[in-house]
């Protein structure tokens, strides 16, 4: 009787805990599961409004703004703005795709002497900002510069009237070398759709009498036109996002017409409008490009056997070897050689203290910023993936949106209410406390880390995104199976099979703020210096020497990241 007793409860006791199991598994929360549930949707509604202030402060002050600058504006500033702004994004976008497309079909798909060298060197550029190429260029190609010099000397040439020479401080001496340095951004999309091309469709058209170069016209291209999109769009927003090129080359372009704005003229209202003008064309250019892309699917084949290379002639390896070697002298070589140059005339000479403050400055934005990003951007993929709600990746990819908003315009969007809330708060601490917080977010370095977190957020989120693609939801089953609750299977399973996506994520936030300069040079607090800002000053002063080896730094501390992309994209592709 006792057996049968205890063997009853024991049954009764199962029975009574199944029904709680199956109800949780079945959505029920626990009252601690619905504490945490609200917590994280408040946290979520939280970031998302932190996400959304700069937008929602520029509309605010736009409609309360009875500034009358606007007709100056309309009549003076965004004509010729407009008009710069449009031809100089044409002109990267045709720049970018020839040279990005061109080199990844070539790498892709002829075999030449250097090919393995060249598949990953071409990335190199991108670690290169566009105010130092900028410099760099004007610096090479200027009438004291090693090019003009050497003209000269050969041609027996006395001054500049003997000859003509383009002028590298104009429209189109802008878009080649904004094309020079951001092709990297079409070359690494377009190689890994070219590699996932399958052979059957290439020698399908070849069997047709296509020629070599009408596959890659007629054939390759319109199939990795998504790929194209991809990296030209990127490119096309660090285009607009530039201050520093634009303004040593004299494009005057809408992102440089608002910092002029705000500053020079000291038109906060005008600022503002010419940033929403600016945002109305970025959501333009979306539009055309997902209108183009509308009721048409493009395909990769992982199944069919990869594209052979083509054998070529000697001629011919020559001439593929020489179109790849020329945007990466240009890209890379030109700026190296101008910086090494001036670096090693300062050899022997006191480091200069206020450079080094700007190198720890510039630490602590970039290390800050890239630990914010990657962790935000994690937790809320994790939790999205632990609920299954495609309303929390929504939010995800609204938060990307910050990289399509040029620094300049997001400085504007950022500044005013941030101030506002220290003032409201400094009145509020005085009054009652007796105590001053003064300038605590907007007077701080603390709003060039928000800024640079939520402008390079898309860049760690869309890294991390990648991982978790491939990552299985048996993985996450039998994790749950073995008693994992969410937040150990977050720590304890996904973090380290996702160890190089994090990794990847966070060394490319890194270096994208270490060269953020439009943002940082609104948002800075007084007597704080990074190196971008250092060597912005510099050059704006006419000392691009003394600032040389700042911009080496950046430079060198970017090719890390930039070395581990292109050699983890070229171990994929072969």
């Amino acid at each position: 009787m006792p057996d049968s007793q205890s063997t009853d409860n024991h049954q009764k006791q199962r029975g009574s805990r199944e029904p709680a199991a199956l109800s949780n598994a079945s959505g029920a929360l626990s009252p601690v599961s619905s504490v945490a549930a609200f917590a994280a949707h408040a946290g979520l509604a939280g970031f998302l409004f932190l996400v959304a202030l700069p937008l929602l402060a520029l509309g605010w002050i736009a409609l309360v703004s009875t500034s009358d600058v606007w007709l100056h504006l309309l009549n003076y500033v965004l004509p010729r703005s407009i008009g710069d702004t449009l031809v100089l994004l044409a002109l990267v976008g045709l720049g970018t795709t020839v040279l990005g497309a061109g080199c990844a079909w070539i790498t892709t798909m002829c075999a030449f002497p250097g090919r393995r060298i060249m598949a990953w060197a071409l990335v190199l550029p991108l670690a290169v900002p566009t105010y130092i190429a900028a410099y760099s260029h004007v610096e090479f190609f200027d009438y004291s510069g090693p090019v003009q010099s050497t003209l000269r000397a050969v041609a027996g040439f006395e001054n500049s009237r003997d000859y003509w020479f383009p002028d590298i401080r104009s429209l189109g001496g802008a878009a080649f070398i904004f094309s020079v340095v951001l092709y990297p951004y079409v070359y690494l999309t377009s190689r890994l759709l070219f590699s996932m091309q399958g052979a059957s469709v290439l020698d399908a058209s070849r069997s047709l009498g296509a020629r070599p170069w009408e596959v890659f016209i007629r054939v390759a291209l319109p199939m990795a036109r998504p790929a194209l999109a991809a990296g030209v769009a990127l490119a096309l927003m660090e285009t607009l996002n530039d201050i520093g090129a634009v303004e040593i080359l004299g494009v005057k372009t809408l992102t440089y017409a608002v910092f002029e704005t705000w500053l020079n003229r000291n038109s906060l209202a005008g600022a503002v409008q010419l940033a929403l003008v600016t945002l109305v064309l970025i959501a333009g250019l979306v539009w055309v490009e997902r209108r183009g892309r509308q009721r048409r699917s493009y395909a990769a084949s992982t199944r069919d056997r990869p594209p052979a290379r083509m054998t070529l002639t000697k001629g011919r390896q020559t001439v593929c070897l020489l179109a790849c070697c020329l945007p990466l002298l240009a890209g890379l070589g030109v700026p190296l050689w101008i910086l090494g140059t001036y670096a090693l005339r300062r050899v022997g000479q006191e480091i200069d203290p206020d450079m080094i403050a700007a190198l720890g400055n510039s630490l602590q934005v970039a290390l800050s910023s890239a630990a914010l990003a990657t962790a935000i951007a994690y937790a809320v993929l994790q939790y999205a993936r632990a609920i299954g709600s495609s309303r929390i990746a929504t939010v995800g990819r609204i938060s990307t949106l910050g990289y399509a908003v040029p620094g300049t315009v997001l400085a504007v969007g950022l500044l005013v209410p941030l101030a506002g809330f220290d003032n409201w708060l400094d009145a509020i601490l005085r009054v009652h406390f007796g105590v001053s917080t003064g300038l605590l977010f907007s007077g701080s370095v603390m709003i060039v880390i928000y800024a640079c977190t939520l402008r390079f957020m898309a860049i760690s989120y869309g890294t991390i995104e990648t991982g978790f693609s491939r990552l299985s939801l048996n993985i996450d089953m039998a994790a749950r199976a073995l008693g994992r609750t969410k937040a150990q299977m977050a720590w304890q399973i996904h973090r380290p099979i996702l160890t190089r996506a994090l990794a990847a994520a966070y060394l490319l936030v890194f270096v994208d703020a270490m060269k953020e300069l439009s943002a940082t040079l609104l948002l800075r607090p007084f007597d704080f210096e990074t190196l971008a800002t250092f060597i912005y000053d510099r050059a704006s002063q006419s000392a691009l020497e003394e600032a040389s080896i700042a911009a080496l730094l950046i430079v060198l501390i970017g090719t890390i990241p930039v070395l581990f992309l292109s050699r983890l994209s070229y171990v994929k592709q072969g």
